[in-house]
């Protein structure tokens, strides 16, 4: 399922008219819809439910703040790739222990034994 539609030949989203939300707005803009975003990650983690999962969101695809709240809202975990994600993150009502920190082409720094 997905909420952008045409109506009489106008897409919206959700309840929203795009050209509508252009004027207002301006272009480039870019719109998200909350209703397919939790609709696709609730399929997900309904199919896989029989299994331990975690679903882990690639911050690196979109760190808008507004979709990171939704997702961890939600239940989801975050694949994160540096501090600064982890930082948005965060700020979006995320925590760190449902963060999945990639150290792809990071070099290992030594630091005194804890």
């Amino acid at each position: 399922m997905h909420s952008f539609q045409y109506r009489d030949g106008e897409l919206f989203c959700e309840d929203i008219a795009l050209a509508r939300a252009a004027e207002e707005f301006g272009t480039p803009l870019y719109v998200y819809s909350a209703g397919t975003i939790l609709d696709h990650y609730h399929r997900l983690d309904a199919a896989i439910a029989p299994l331990n999962h975690l679903i882990c969101y690639a911050v690196k695809a979109n760190s808008n703040g507004a979709i990171l709240k939704l997702l961890a809202e939600a239940g989801a975990a975050f694949d994160i790739v540096s501090g600064g994600e982890l930082f948005r993150v965060l700020r979006a009502g995320g925590t760190a222990d449902k963060c999945t920190f990639a150290g792809v082409g990071k070099s290992r720094v030594q630091g005194p034994a804890v």
